[in-house]
């Protein structure tokens, strides 16, 4: 494992109880760091706090309400003192349909977390990060948002805004300490896969040139690269993990 600095710095993951948050949290504690892990999945999320270490913490947040985000920047800061950079992990993949089969109800719940919650939390911690005169963010996207997945047309929405969101908000920050990007991961074994179909597991595999799903380690190093104070000329970019599926 490379050495990356991250010390004496704190982070906020969200969905940070598993997957790539858990790995993300992971990787900035062995970089010097220490994290706040935010999840809907409060007993989940202690969990792996304690799993982590001293330097992790826990705190049950929906992203989707504005309230409870608020509230936990407040708690983070109460703890911490400070919010160096923000990963926007959470997220939720939705049902395998075609559009137009596709809920009403299930478009909207992707799109609060997964659109609106990167939204919120980046509104309600730049401030602080303004305030202090530095800061990164890193929000998930996903391949997904460049090509369009069929069968997951709320999904492939989502990463495809929260894209635009991260170049919109690296511009409006560039004159700042703040640096703003996101990584765009083809595939990655994690928890999401219990909600996809073995069709649609099938098909994205098919799609990687390298004939293999990513894993979290490698988008971890990625994320924590984009943390640290060397991510200094790069905002509103898109990094691709996506073993080759990506082109553009």
């Amino acid at each position: 494992m490379n050495q990356l600095d991250f010390a004496g710095r704190h982070a906020v993951v969200t969905g940070g109880a598993s997957g790539l948050g858990r790995g993300i949290a992971q990787r900035l504690i062995a970089s010097g760091g220490s994290v706040t892990l935010w999840d809907r999945d409060a007993e989940a999320a202690e969990k792996t706090a304690w799993s982590l270490g001293p330097r992790a913490f826990a705190l049950k947040v929906d992203v989707a309400q504005q309230p409870s985000v608020a509230k936990a920047v407040a708690g983070t800061l109460a703890r911490a003192g400070r919010i160096d950079a923000l990963v926007n992990s959470a997220g939720v993949l939705g049902p395998n349909l075609q559009l137009w089969n596709y809920p009403v109800d299930a478009w909207r719940e992707v799109m609060a977390i997964n659109l609106d919650g990167v939204f919120i939390c980046c509104r309600e911690v730049v401030p602080q990060m303004r305030k202090q005169g530095w800061g990164r963010i890193v929000n998930i996207a996903s391949v997904a948002g460049k090509d369009g997945n069929p069968n997951a047309s709320a999904y492939s929405a989502s990463k495809a805004a929260v894209m635009a969101l991260t170049k919109s908000l690296g511009k409006e920050l560039a004159d700042t300490g703040i640096r703003v990007n996101c990584v765009t991961p083809a595939a990655v074994k994690t928890p999401l896969f219990n909600q996809m179909t073995p069709e649609y597991i099938a098909f994205m595999l098919s799609k990687i040139p390298m004939g293999r799903f990513g894993t979290v380690e490698e988008v971890a190093a990625m994320v924590c690269w984009l943390c640290t104070e060397e991510c200094s000329f790069s905002t509103g970019a898109a990094f691709d993990l996506s073993g080759g599926r990506a082109t553009y």
